[in-house]
């Protein structure tokens, strides 16, 4: 897995592993149902349910990103998690866990690509302008690395454009701090010219898709592998993850149907009913 940090691997697991009921799969194709991470799971995130990671799914359930399920079951004596003693008999409370809106949220703004397989666009473009000296490195850097994950691509010298609703995390991120005050933000609607043009020059979409088509030939030779199920979905899953950090997210109604992104996500999820099934 090619993340480090312990929320964004929560968050990712229970937006990329959708409940496997009857009832789940009858809805829409993303839905926030409780899923249980189970051994499987947490060997395919790299994931460990020690204290620090419970520590941090219970960060995550006060500040509302995720929420747990009250769910018991009867377990034997020899499993020792969060186990109780009621009526003589062991229960424990299951690791089973949802994505809340807030956090599939937060999880835009590290992977802007989500946000349009939910939301329709608003039609509304963001444009950024920022100046920040040179003598000022550090601080223009980190706040580059900030909106990383926002779908922003260079128009032009010092302005960025993303279709993405982030202005107000944008107010958020720089209140009260040095770079506010090298900040100009807009929005707007697109008037006139070509569209297309707009998206190759921006975004670079023809290299995208190159990198799209290298994945697909790469998830071919991991099915082809004689691995384990459980290994093969951990490397299309990291493998999967890497490409998700350079797209930044175009609505369908700008990209098109037929964009190989949106393609890759269907790939995807057929891949994952069978290797979890």
């Amino acid at each position: 897995m090619p993340i480090k940090e312990r929320r964004t691997k929560i968050l990712l697991l229970l937006f990329l592993i959708p409940s496997l009921s009857a009832e789940a799969l009858a809805k829409a194709d993303v839905n926030f149902d409780f899923i249980e991470i189970t051994p499987t799971l947490q060997k395919i995130f790299d994931l460990s349910l020690n204290q620090k990671t419970k520590g941090t799914l219970s960060g995550m359930m006060k500040e509302g990103s995720i929420e747990k399920s009250n769910q018991q079951s009867v377990v034997s004596d020899q499993q020792q998690t969060d186990q109780i003693k009621t009526d003589n008999r062991l229960l424990k409370t299951e690791n089973r866990y949802r994505l809340t809106e807030k956090g599939y949220r937060a999880l835009c703004l590290e992977f802007p690509f989500f946000r349009f397989v939910k939301e329709e666009w608003d039609g509304r473009w963001r444009v950024i302008s920022y100046e920040i000296p040179e003598t000022k490195r550090e601080i223009r850097d980190r706040f580059r690395r900030e909106m990383r994950g926002w779908g922003l691509g260079p128009w032009h010298r010092s302005f960025w454009l993303t279709p993405h609703p982030i202005i107000e995390n944008l107010k958020n991120l720089v209140y009260g701090r040095e770079e506010e005050k090298y900040i100009q933000a807009f929005e707007s609607t697109h008037v006139f010219g070509d569209l297309n043009l707009l998206v190759e020059k921006v975004w670079r979409k023809s290299e995208l898709d190159k990198k799209y088509r290298e994945l697909f030939k790469k998830w071919h030779t991991i099915l082809s592998a004689g691995k384990t199920n459980e290994q093969k979905m951990k490397e299309i899953i990291g493998s999967y993850v890497e490409i998700l950090r350079l797209d930044p997210g175009l609505p369908e109604s700008l990209i098109g149907k037929k964009w190989i992104g949106f393609e890759a996500f269907s790939i995807f999820k057929e891949v994952r009913g069978i290797l979890l099934k």
